[in-house]
């Protein structure tokens, strides 16, 4: 008893026993079409949340934020008569548990399922109302299968130009379907970890180091799977549009593919057979390309280098691999190169022009190749004047703007072919000469590459592909899953090759044929997960078709009615589940051309020291320690009442504080304590109408909560709430079914008191029986928000005297007789003679006298 009364009302009690009784009663369960319980007559509504990577660190109190908002609009939309879907699952293959492994010995697997558990409980903690039927985990054989089987559904497919779609690969004419599959091999450049054993993704390396470990990074060329994302780059950029994101989302996407026209021209090599292609955006500029410049890993520097600058080459291109690609992008740094000794010849002026190569030209965006420009190009011009390169202004500045460094549209000069021309026209006519004489023609460029589909590691899905003779070959779908073996250890080999090939009896297939070692990234998995919630137990097909169809139905082209997640996630995996998903599309699996139809990325919360959440500040705080201080309720409000949820806001634990001591103030409106410190219902509680002010109040209430939810205003619907509480707090009667409708409304922030106090009030009215998950949202009467009454100012001689409240409809006579029987009025008029009376209709009376 001691215990209860040191906090402001039971959580401790409450929360525990609400979430047994959720978890008994499975009250959150979807079933799909045809299951029992299913009702077809309701809408459908699927609210996702971005499944996170379980960490052995666990969960910080930035995490929950997120699924704190999904969490209220699936409780929302459930009152609202939605059939919801509101899954949650395990991203569960990841480098940190293979790095566990490699010092510990102890299998991934057991790691992972420790650190699911850990997530799983606090997740349960908070009172999420997920679908724990439909819980899955990439790592499960029983997932994976069907990662597998999507990853031969892409091997086994093409691009075809013509229909712009994917089409299974014996639809292929050619003779060498390999050299157009959308998945495929190829030596590329790669961030090689020696220390880690494996390639990283850009975004994985920080400063020429590991992001995890901060290992050394080298650049160096490996045999890669690729997916062709590149050849579905136009559609995911105009299919972007239909969607409801963010713009600063969609304008991140747009960014990341980079559509460029232009033309493609070729530079003859100077006493070679070669030539090197060169895309841009300026063809208008050519007679300005005084240099080329190729990427240091071009295949055609070994073909061209000059004797002589062998030595140089050799040492720039060592330099080069040590940095990642974003280094090397980053402007702001000082331009280096090293001359090649070679020559090019310039198609429109037949000039011969020095061949370089610099770490700033990438060998996979365009041809790996540029045109050096230097009268209108920063960084060509920066070049040039560093390694003493002609400049040549062939753009003439509209205005008075210096020609030398001039990016801009302008008036062609020293072009012969298109002098005087715009820029707009120089460029069409200088295209269409190079393609009448077969050196160039019209191109579009995109920024985005192929996708590095490999990775060198233990922990993730093993290839469903074998090799004979040096060709790939993809496995039977019946032969799935492939299950990675058992190793004795986990460190890397050391020669580059992925720790797989140490199961030498695995990766012998048969006489002929070896096992593919390479395992599939991390993204793998998260790229379909969404389709697998839909039909998580199917294990004839990844998703089946009348579950696929009922959950990803509506009249958009998204599928997910709701996705919810940081915006970490804003380029990357959602270009990868999309791409993943419109070849699912073109080849009749999937109903819809996109996963996610609407977008919204929550912010960061910051530490109390407002700075980002780590280990090394010691600014975490752990969502478990603020339910024990102040319950999940609290803990769940206060994460929405801190702002908007899009913004990045700071945390603080006396914010969290007050958002308590609002709950409290909820719970001792309906509840008292006895003289023997037992918590009961309060007698000011009864079954009366609410009067005229308190209908108001309620239904202004029911108004702004739902608007703000609709919204994602749940910061101002908080707000709202607060307003109703301390509007009924002193009151002397409180009308049960005014509780009622706050309750419900309460119920999506604060789901276990207001659970627990609807089952107070159930053991004493029946007005409303069943669980509070069992209502239906309140409904707002406008009728009720209108304001009938108008306050009136009463002055004499002009000075205020008096307020009082009159009907919005009430005529001037009836104001003027109102206001001369006024008593305070009465009082002060006496035997003064009324000289005459000025109504100002809805504002104010004054009396002359």
């Amino acid at each position: 008893m001691s215990s209860e009364r040191r906090k402001p009302y039971p959580f401790d009690q409450i929360e525990p026993k609400w979430q047994a009784i959720w978890d008994e009663r499975q009250l959150f369960h979807a079933p799909n079409p045809g299951e029992k319980g299913f009702d077809p007559a309701k809408p459908k509504f699927y609210v996702l949340d971005m499944f996170p990577y379980p960490s052995g660190a666990g969960l910080h109190v930035g995490h929950p934020e997120g699924y704190t908002a999904t969490d209220i609009v699936a409780r929302y939309k459930r009152m609202r008569g939605f059939n919801v879907l509101h899954p949650m699952g395990w991203d569960a293959f990841g480098l940190p548990a293979e790095q566990y492994a490699i010092k510990s010995g102890q299998h991934p697997a057991v790691t992972t399922r420790e650190n699911v558990a850990k997530f799983k409980g606090q997740l349960k903690r908070i009172g999420f109302s997920y679908d724990w039927q439909r819980e899955i985990n990439t790592t499960d054989p029983r997932y994976y299968k069907w990662t597998q089987w999507i990853f031969l559904q892409i091997y086994n497919s093409w691009f075809n130009p013509q229909t712009k779609q994917a089409e299974p690969i014996s639809t292929y004419g050619g003779t060498d379907p390999d050299s157009v599959r959308l998945a495929y091999v190829a030596d590329v450049p790669v961030n090689w970890c020696p220390e880690l054993g494996t390639v990283l993704a850009n975004e994985e390396v920080v400063d020429g180091k590991s992001e995890v470990g901060g290992f050394p990074v080298v650049r160096r060329p490996m045999r890669q799977w690729m997916l062709r994302i590149t050849a579905y780059a136009e559609r995911l950029l105009d299919e972007l549009e239909k969607l409801d994101w963010p713009e600063g989302i969609k304008l991140l996407q747009r960014n990341w593919i980079g559509r460029s026209e232009g033309a493609e021209i070729d530079f003859k090599i100077d006493k070679g057979d070669h030539e090197i292609c060169v895309f841009t955006t300026r063809p208008d500029t050519l007679y300005g390309g005084t240099f080329l410049v190729l990427a240091p890993e071009h295949s055609l520097v070994d073909l061209i280098v000059a004797e002589e600058q062998w030595p140089a080459i050799r040492e720039y291109r060592e330099r080069t691999a040590r940095k990642s690609e974003f280094e090397r992008a980053d402007l702001s740094k000082g331009k280096t190169g090293v001359f090649t000794g070679a020559y090019a010849i310039n198609p429109a002026n037949n000039e011969r022009i020095p061949i370089w190569i610099a770490d700033y030209v990438l060998v996979g965006y365009g041809t790996g190749a540029i045109g050096g420009v230097p009268a209108h190009d920063e960084r060509d011009l920066e070049f040039a004047k560093k390694f003493d390169l002609p400049i040549v202004v062939v753009v003439q500045p509209a205005d008075d703007k210096p020609a030398i460094g001039f990016t801009g549209e302008g008036i062609a000069v020293n072009s012969p072919i298109i002098d005087g021309l715009t820029s707009v026209e120089a460029k069409k006519q200088i295209t269409a000469w190079l393609e009448e004489r077969g050196l160039g023609k019209r191109a579009i460029n995109y920024k985005l590459r192929d996708w590095l589909f490999s990775r060198q590691r233990y922990w993730g899905e093993p290839f469903p592909i074998i090799w004979e003779n040096g060709k790939h070959h993809s496995l039977g779908e019946n032969e799935l899953p492939i299950v990675p073996p058992p190793l004795d250890d986990y460190k890397p080999t050391g020669t580059g090759e992925p720790p797989l090939a140490k199961a030498k009896e695995w990766v012998r297939y048969s006489n002929k044929a070896v096992r593919e070692t390479n395992t599939m990234p991390q993204w793998a998995g998260s790229c379909w997960y969404y389709l697998r919630f839909c039909d998580p137990h199917n294990d004839q097909r990844f998703v089946g078709k009348e579950a696929e169809r009922y959950w990803m139905s509506g009249p958009k082209p998204g599928s997910v009615d709701l996705y919810v997640g940081g915006t970490e996630h804003a380029v990357l995996h959602l270009l990868y589940a999309r791409f993943w998903h419109k070849v699912l599309f073109d080849l009749g699996y999937v109903s819809k051309p996109e996963p996610f139809q609407r977008l919204v990325n929550q912010g960061i919360i910051l530490g109390e020291d407002n700075q980002k959440m780590s280990k090394s500040r010691g600014n975490i705080v752990n969502p478990d320690d603020v339910i024990d201080q102040h319950g999940a309720d609290a803990f769940r409000c206060y994460e929405m009442f801190m702002g908007p949820l899009e913004q990045m806001k700071p945390w603080s634990m006396r914010g969290v504080e007050g958002v308590a001591r609002f709950l409290a103030r909820v719970w001792r409106l309906l509840m008292t304590e006895n003289q023997a410190g037992a918590w009961e219902l309060s007698g000011k509680v009864k079954n009366v109408e609410p009067d005229k002010a308190q209908q108001k109040m309620l239904h202004a209430t029911i108004k702004k909560v739902t608007q703000d939810i609709e919204s994602f205003s749940f910061n101002t619907a908080i707000s709202q709430m607060m307003i109703f509480v301390n509007a009924f707090t002193n009151v002397d009667t409180i009308p049960v079914s005014a509780m009622r409708s706050f309750l419900g409304l309460l119920n999506p922030f604060s789901p276990h008191i207001a659970s627990e106090l609807w089952e107070k009030l159930n053991a004493k009215f029946s007005d409303a029986p069943g669980d509070i998950t069992e209502q239906r949202w309140p409904i707002y009467d406008e009728r009720l928000l209108v304001e009938d009454e108008i306050e009136i100012v009463i002055q004499i001689n002009g000075k205020l005297r008096d307020r009082m409240k009159m009907p919005m409809l009430a005529t001037e006579e009836e104001l003027e007789s109102a206001a001369l029987s006024n008593p305070k009025i009465q009082d002060r008029i006496a035997g003064k003679t009324v000289r005459k009376v000025i109504v100002v209709p809805k504002k104010l009376i004054n009396i002359v006298v």
